[in-house]
């Protein structure tokens, strides 16, 4: 694979982003999957094939480990490394893939920048998410929103999340250089604050993010 970034995070914690150059045999020889994730690759067609290969040699180069653990999968498919104090998320998108590892709940999403996006913003952006919008860069800003909740989704990992209704992204400023912002999810009793991140690389958009704390539960007094 291709490195094309690799960011060591604090406290502890690495984001790896790679450029997908080889074959589905190439990977699958390097990797020895497991029968689970065998079973999990038959059901893949096309380019997914290699992007599940690949998010998976990723996350192995990330572990430092000498020998791959195969990753599992919970019992709403959140991928996980047994035995590791580490989290993991991983995405892919158009011959790219990327993996996050670090302790806490955490989220990844990579994207390549489409028009389209804007069509079906209304899906989840709210009102005042959307008069935020930085209309001078708008497709940008727009991934940077979609990237946030889904990392954030990804990071609660229970599923059953609507992006308008329980992840709210607060007014942030776009820079072509990337940048940092907050994110918020609020579902029933259950609300938990994100540390966000975002970088532009090339046509594509990745962002990441970590739980600054513990999920808090709000205590109905009635």
């Amino acid at each position: 694979m291709a490195l094309v970034e690799q960011i060591s995070l604090l406290p502890d914690g690495r984001l790896g982003l790679w450029a997908i150059e080889e074959t589905e045999e190439m990977l699958l020889a390097q990797l020895g999957l497991s029968p689970a994730e065998e079973v999990q690759l038959s059901t893949l067609k096309g380019p997914k094939r290699l992007e599940y290969l690949c998010a998976r040699a990723l996350v192995h180069d990330l572990s430092g480990l000498k020998e791959r653990i195969p990753l599992e999968k919970d019992s709403f498919g959140k991928p996980f490394l047994p035995g590791s104090f580490y989290s993991v998320s991983i995405s892919h998108s158009y011959g790219f893939a990327a993996a996050l590892l670090a302790p806490g709940h955490i989220g990844v999403d990579i994207q390549r920048l489409v028009d389209k996006i804007g069509r079906i913003a209304h899906k989840f952006l709210s009102d005042t998410e959307w008069q935020s919008l930085d209309h001078t860069h708008p497709i940008e800003h727009l991934h940077i929103f979609w990237g946030a909740k889904e990392a954030i989704y990804k990071a609660y990992g229970k599923k059953a999340l609507d992006f308008r209704a329980h992840i709210r992204i607060p007014p942030f400023t776009y820079s072509g250089n990337g940048g940092s912002f907050v994110g918020h999810l609020e579902k029933e009793a259950l609300a938990m604050d994100f540390q966000l991140h975002y970088r532009l690389k090339g046509t594509y958009m990745l962002v990441w993010g970590r739980a600054v704390s513990d999920a808090t539960y709000k205590i109905d007094t009635k």
